[in-house]
């Protein structure tokens, strides 16, 4: 499992794991995008922290699967 990790690593910073690395990086932008959104939003409420931070988890968590639909690896 470490070697499988290891080179997984090693292609993708020399540029060969992913087909449109711009694809990827968009569409993950997106999904932090809505997770900053929806944690600042819900962190202006009066209840403890880790209440927003549990829901912003659980958006961008549920929302990356249909941002990443379209993924392609080389």
């Amino acid at each position: 499992m470490f070697q499988l990790g290891w080179l997984s690593a090693k292609l993708f910073f020399r540029g060969k794991l992913l087909r449109e690395p711009m694809y990827f990086i968009q569409q993950t932008a997106i999904g932090i995008g809505a997770g900053l959104i929806s944690l600042l939003s819900l962190a202006q409420a009066e209840i403890p922290l880790c209440i927003p931070i549990t829901i912003s988890s659980l958006i961008t968590g549920g929302l990356m699967p249909f941002l990443l639909k379209d993924f392609k690896m080389k």
